[in-house]
């Protein structure tokens, strides 16, 4: 029998737990990010996003390693719920099922204990489609054995959902989730793709990874105050193209009493979706945790609808990101 995979309503992503290009990772912030992890699972945020490719260079693998470390040592309620997610990565070299377990396995070592969630981390569809049954062959192969709880799947659109799920079905192996960016500033995989109904007739929980796009919807940035590196450059661009959103945004903040990116989580949560924000410092972790407990209501979910429909900017959508 396999154990049931439990799901909260928000997780926490660890893309910038050991990458120094675009998030400035450096090892001394480490005591930190386990406080971090301590409050998230305090608060019920239990669900840990990572990926076997998180990490720049030698830290490579970094998060999973740090994650597994603060799994150990956190003492605290919750414990018995915490989530580990990993993405296993497409990479070119991977060409066998037995590569994808060997790359399980390797991810299970780092952490010093079972991945819970395994997931594709992309579809090879667009630029090598023969590449990817023997993958996710893999993937059903680790969960058959009994080293994950459960299997899914990521940046993936509706046909090539579709796909795999009637292959997994064959094997008896179900789909537990399908994660792709999803936000305000990012709603195409939910308006145009549809997957969101495809999820739910499917029985797929879908989550949103850079549910505050990369941090712009947070309202922290301006034309004269960006961030350092490729997401400078990104918001340059952005900025002067969403003000009406973030002006929405910060309107229904102001009367919650909430903040801007506490508002853009809970309307992710509103729409079905389980968010992945992810945190560095204490104060982002609680700033996150304060998107729980309350609901938007229909007005401000329409408000906020017709606000993000008005932009013509949106994210980057992620190359690998499917029909």
């Amino acid at each position: 029998m396999h154990q049931q995979l439990i799901l909260p309503t928000m997780g926490c992503g660890t893309w910038a737990w050991g990458n120094r290009l675009l998030w400035g990772y450096d090892e001394s912030m480490d005591s930190q990010l386990q406080a971090v992890f301590n409050l998230c699972v305090s608060n019920g945020v239990t669900l840990f996003d990572t990926g076997d490719s998180y990490g720049t260079g030698r830290l490579n693998g970094r998060s999973e390693t740090l994650l597994g470390r603060f799994t150990r040592e956190y003492g605290g309620a919750g414990k018995e719920d915490i989530c580990i997610a990993t993405k296993l990565a497409a990479y070119p070299w991977r060409l066998t099922r037995q590569s994808m377990v060997k790359a399980g396995k390797s991810s299970a070592q780092r952490l010093g204990r079972n991945v819970d969630l395994v997931q594709m981390h992309w579809s090879t569809a667009n630029y090598a489609p023969w590449q990817e049954g023997v993958l996710l062959d893999g993937l059903a192969d680790l969960y058959e054995q009994g080293f994950v709880k459960g299997v899914g799947l990521s940046n993936y659109g509706p046909k090539r959902l579709q796909w795999v799920h009637k292959r997994f079905t064959e094997r008896g192996v179900p789909i537990a989730t399908l994660q792709v960016q999803y936000s305000l500033l990012s709603t195409y995989p939910v308006t145009q793709l549809r997957l969101k109904d495809v999820c739910d007739e499917l029985g797929i929980k879908l989550i949103a990874y850079s549910p505050l796009a990369l941090g712009i919807l947070t309202g922290k940035y301006s034309e004269k105050e960006l961030p350092k590196g490729i997401r400078g450059l990104l918001f340059r661009q952005l900025l002067p193209k969403i003000q009406p959103l973030l002006l929405c945004l910060r309107e229904i903040a102001q009367s919650r009493n909430k903040t801007m990116s506490q508002v853009a989580l809970n309307w992710c949560i509103c729409k079905g979706t389980i968010p992945i924000p992810g945190a560095k410092t204490i104060e982002q972790a609680k700033e996150n945790i304060g998107a729980l407990g309350w609901q938007l209501d229909a007005n401000e979910i329409a408000e906020l609808d017709r606000a993000a429909a008005s932009v013509d900017k949106q994210m980057v959508q992620n190359i690998f990101q499917t029909q």
